[in-house]
């Protein structure tokens, strides 16, 4: 497990808490493999009924850490980091795999900031509470790359073309009402009475049928071959995204505090 990743166990219920707190919870390519364990072993493990997924301090998680983003960006597209395994190519995929193919209920507590990916991988949550100061984003145009996670065709979905439209174009954030008059967050709660309140959510569901949850869960897996195809076009065209020299300029900006300068691309 990933030193930033840490696992608590209470009541038949798994916290899963994104601990690194001095970068904002911004996740490194190792960090996305221990949460995606950790939400694949909580599959196998009888004693636990429900996931919760959580960050330290003030944000759940300020999306990709930039520095990997770079590093990622230097290399050829066929020597980018990956992990080989049956479900997925790199630890994007296999976050995303993990929250699709979990049997049980994976609830997120979004108790600040979700950027980026922070946002986008909640689509793929069953239930997603959050703190009354949450703020959410989709600035991948502002980084020179596109939307991933499936976010193309969910958040569409969820929140409607023109408002998604308006979401990943400007790429600003909003609020905790947004994300709920969307869809994707089920219920907003104080900062300090988040956590008891998804907890107590996370062992009610412990307590109920486990396999007729399960079968629940798979019911509705049903656009589940569609959206695959819609997340391998995505890691695609990001990939290649981040290589040019948009992206670049953007990475350099972000790194040096300005905004970019896109004037001289076409």
């Amino acid at each position: 497990m990933n030193k930033h990743i840490e696992v608590e166990y209470q009541d038949g219920v798994q916290l899963v808490r994104i601990n690194r707190p001095e970068k904002k919870n911004a996740l490194t390519t190792s960090m996305y493999y221990g949460l995606a364990e950790a939400i694949s072993s909580a599959q196998t493990d009888p004693q636990i009924r429900a996931v919760v997924v959580t960050g330290a301090a003030d944000s759940f998680t300020s999306g990709n850490d930039i520095g990997d983003f770079v590093n990622q960006s230097e290399k050829p597209l066929d020597q980018t980091d990956a992990k080989t395994t049956n479900s997925s190519k790199g630890p994007v995929p296999e976050l995303l795999a993990a929250l699709d193919d979990a049997e049980k209920p994976v609830i997120a507590a979004v108790n600040g900031l979700a950027i980026g990916i922070g946002t986008t991988m909640l689509f793929h949550f069953d239930l997603v509470y959050a703190a009354v100061n949450a703020r959410f984003a989709m600035p991948f145009i502002n980084l020179g790359v596109v939307p991933e996670a499936g976010s193309s065709l969910l958040a569409p979905l969820s929140l409607g073309k023109q408002k998604a439209t308006e979401l990943f174009l400007f790429g600003d954030q909003f609020d905790v009402q947004t994300a709920i008059e969307g869809g994707f967050v089920n219920q907003a709660f104080a900062a300090d009475q988040l956590m008891p309140e998804v907890m107590q959510r996370a062992a009610t569901l412990a307590s109920k049928a486990p396999s007729a949850i399960r079968a629940t869960k798979a019911l509705m897996r049903q656009f589940g071959p569609d959206l695959k195809a819609v997340m391998d076009a995505e890691s695609a065209v990001f990939a290649a995204q981040l290589r040019t020299p948009e992206s670049k300029e953007a990475m350099q900006a972000f790194g040096e505090r300005r905004a970019p300068d896109f004037s001289k691309f076409r």
